[in-house]
Parts: structure tokens; sequence; C-alpha cells
């Protein structure tokens, strides 16, 4: 629980037996962390058994596809807060205390993996992944004035549970692309959001998509040809969250500080 509000943890799988165990551990380890909700996107045996032997909730989603086990994952999760993550040892579930601080100003906050100084010794962050990634977020940001994005392919991310609905509600994208459908959702909804940087580490096991350098070029396109044709699509005018406003001084108080003594 964060500030009292539930706090869900989604973590799709589909090649993660050997990690998935020990991620949701440390998870519920941070005290955070009221639910673990592992969406099963057809994964390999013996999957299920190791997600058994921790307190995690189990649900399954047949149909094939990164952004249907996403879309799954935030329509079932129950709270409060839905943090989406990897359980390939990617990412540090420590570090979820940095999204849950943003939290409490925005509706989302999206984790950025390019920071160079988090970036671990084997991670699979080679120079064409990190500048591919930040080239489409620069894209993105310039194509529809954005804050500050660097990172299109980091799935560490918080959405509050009103927008993670809206969102699941709206996505098309069943593809391992759909993360950025989902940041692109986000923004043209004007929800409040930011990027945070995360450690990123060595995977445990051979990713299905970035551990291929041919299928994460073509998923990188797939990316670029979705960011050009939703901005088609979308408001000439996008909605922007309200800026927030200076808080005033209370009569109460101006009258204490000018009774003060000289």
């Amino acid at each position: 629980m964060w500030k009292d509000k539930d706090v869900s943890v989604v973590l799709m799988t589909y090649a993660e037996r050997d990690s998935i165990r020990d991620v949701i551990e440390r998870f519920f380890a941070t005290g955070y962390v009221d639910e673990v909700l592992v969406v099963d996107n057809n994964a390999q045996l013996g999957t299920k058994e190791e997600v058994g032997k921790t307190a995690a909730r189990l649900v399954e989603e047949p149909t094939q596809g990164y952004g249907h086990a996403t879309r799954r994952g935030l329509l079932e999760a129950r709270g409060e807060l839905i943090v989406v993550a990897e359980p390939d040892g990617t990412f540090r579930p420590e570090d979820i205390t940095k999204l849950l601080v943003y939290s409490d100003e925005c509706d989302v906050v999206f984790g950025t993996r390019t920071t160079r100084e988090l970036i671990w010794a084997g991670a699979n962050m080679e120079f064409f992944l990190r500048w591919g990634n930040w080239a489409v977020a620069k894209l993105i940001e310039a194509l529809y004035n954005t804050s500050h994005l660097s990172d299109v392919g980091c799935t560490y991310r918080l959405l509050r549970r009103d927008i993670a609905r809206d969102i699941a509600a709206t996505m098309e994208v069943g593809g391992n692309h759909a993360g950025v459908e989902v940041m692109l959702l986000t923004i043209v909804s004007g929800a409040r959001f930011v990027e945070v940087p995360v450690n990123y580490l060595p995977r445990v096991g051979v990713s299905s998509v970035t551990g291929k350098p041919l299928k994460a070029l073509h998923v990188g396109l797939r990316m670029i040809e979705l960011v050009l044709r939703f901005r088609r699509h979308a408001p000439r005018r996008l909605a922007r969250a309200p800026a927030f406003e200076a808080p005033h001084a209370s009569s109460a108080g101006d009258d204490a500080h000018e009774q003060l003594p000289l």
C-alpha cells in the first residue's frame, strides 16, 4: 500500500519460468505491493508451478501477444495504483518506489532504461537498442509536444486505475509494440505523466524479441509506423493536464506575519 492506496503489480509472462518466482517475491518484499497479478500468455511449461509457490494471482490470456496480455492485466488488476513490469529479472522490484513517489502528482509514470549510469554490465542495451528507443521517444516528444521522453520500450510503468481502465478499453495493438500505444493513449488523453530513470539489468534467459536483432528492428519500425499513424488521427490540439496552482497564504497567516516584532 502507498499512502492508503492499494498497489497491484502486473507481470505478463511467456518465457520467464526461471526468474518469475524471485521477481514476485521481491515485489512483495518491498512492503508496498498488495497484489501481484501474473498474466499467463501461453507461458512455457513449469511457469504456473513457479507462480504457484508464491502469493501471486494467476490469470490466463490465451490470445498470444504482449498487447493482449497487457490489456488483460490492466483490466484484471485490483489496486488503485497499477504497476506493469517484466518478470525476466531486467528490472529491480525495489525501483517501484521511484514510480510510487511520482504517483502522488501524476496519473502515469513511465520508466526509462536509457540512463547510462543505471545500465548494468551485461544488460541488453547496446548502441542500437538504446539510441533506437531514444530516437522514437524524441519523435513522439516532437510530434506531440510532450514532456521529456527518452525510452519507448521500457515496460516498467505505473498507471492509476481509472486511466489504466480507459487505456485498456481503447487498446487495439496486440503485438510487442503495444507499449508505445499505451504511451500515445496516455498523451492524447491529457493525463498528467512523467518519466523517471530505472535500473536495467541482464535478462534471465533469452528474450523472444530484443534477443534477435532483426526482430527487434521489425518491432522498432512498427513502433514508428504506429506513432505516425496515430498522429494523423489525433486531435489537432491535444488535451493538456491543468497546471498546478501556487498555494496562497491565508489571511490569518498574513496577519500573523505582520504582527511579528521587528
